[in-house]
């Protein structure tokens, strides 16, 4: 009695196993082709992990990054009684909060513009123009900023003192850092993030566009009561997805954009990260300040998941 009791036990275990082999064995070409992504993400992006407990101990180059003696919260406490503080989160969170914002509302009024073009060749043309940015380099944008908003010679700033709007300085000037940042940022990037919502809006049934127009709605109400509705869903997954990023800023962007005179509102944590980690070698500072920073970011998206999900049935979990 026991024996076979035993032997029904075990078939269990045993089946799964022959089941996980015929499984490897039938589609062994998608699992290969999965590998190298999986070994990039284990390689780049959990391997780097090991090195957190560095934001926890005194780093010293003879030992390592598990030899250093253990401190604790030492270097999170630094951070946050530093005169820094304050500011690094003011600009932080400024940048960031504006940049999620418009961001996140320019790709869905270009997608809603784009969908209602009716002649495919004008479509084709306007989606073109609008991705082209997304493909040039952050440095080159920065360039380009330079060479139109220079305060001597640049080609906007000639052309607002034509109206008699001069003396401004864009790129220096505290007050129009931020703007200049967001707005060169939507409009590089506008167009590419907007590519995911023409392509939830092309799945939409084109007899509800019939039957609203049969029901004498306009180019408005067809966007409001057909186009928004389908495009509800993408949204709620990438706003979820962008609060993940919620304190991160480009780093290169801000870091080429970075001078004397703006740096009281271009300071921002990734900057500040870099200057105390790299260029003044306070390892375990800046370890501890971009341990700080995820730990928001993650606080963020797990939230906005939650309320997502309770509000309107959609999260990523």
């Amino acid at each position: 009695m026991s024996t076979a009791v035993v032997k029904r036990a075990g078939a269990p275990a045993g089946r799964s196993g022959h089941g996980l082999a015929r499984h490897l064995k039938r589609y062994w070409q998608l699992w290969a082709m999965v590998l190298p992504a999986t070994a990039f993400v284990l390689v780049f992006a959990y391997v780097p992990m090991y090195g957190i407990q560095l934001a926890f101990r005194e780093f010293d180059f003879t030992a390592g990054l598990t030899g250093g003696s253990f401190v604790g919260l030492k270097y999170f406490q630094q951070f946050f009684d530093s005169p820094m503080f304050a500011t690094l989160m003011r600009n932080t969170v400024l940048i960031s909060i504006s940049t999620l914002v418009l961001g996140f509302i320019a790709p869905i009024i270009l997608a809603l513009l784009i969908n209602q073009l009716m002649r495919s060749r004008i479509k084709r043309w306007v989606q073109t123009i609008t991705y082209l940015p997304h493909f040039i380099s952050v440095v080159v944008i920065v360039g380009m900023l330079q060479v139109f908003l220079s305060p001597s010679d640049g080609l906007l700033t000639r052309l607002l003192a034509s109206i008699g709007i001069s003396g401004t300085n864009f790129l220096g000037d505290t007050g129009s850092f931020v703007p200049v940042y967001v707005l060169s940022d939507i409009w590089q990037h506008a167009g590419w993030n907007s590519i995911i919502y023409l392509a939830a809006l092309s799945g939409v049934n084109t007899q509800l566009y019939e039957a609203a127009r049969i029901d004498g709605a306009n180019r408005w109400q067809l966007i409001r009561h057909v186009d928004m509705p389908a495009l509800v869903p993408t949204m709620i997954i990438l706003l979820i997805l962008n609060m993940g990023n919620v304190l991160n800023t480009g780093f290169e962007k801000v870091f080429l954009m970075q001078n004397t005179l703006n740096l009281p509102i271009s300071e921002v944590i990734a900057t500040y990260t870099y200057k105390i980690g790299i260029l003044s070698s306070q390892f375990s500072y800046s370890t501890a300040i971009g341990l700080f920073n995820t730990l928001i970011n993650f606080t963020f998206l797990v939230l906005a998941n939650r309320i997502a999900k309770r509000v309107s049935d959609t999260s990523l979990w």
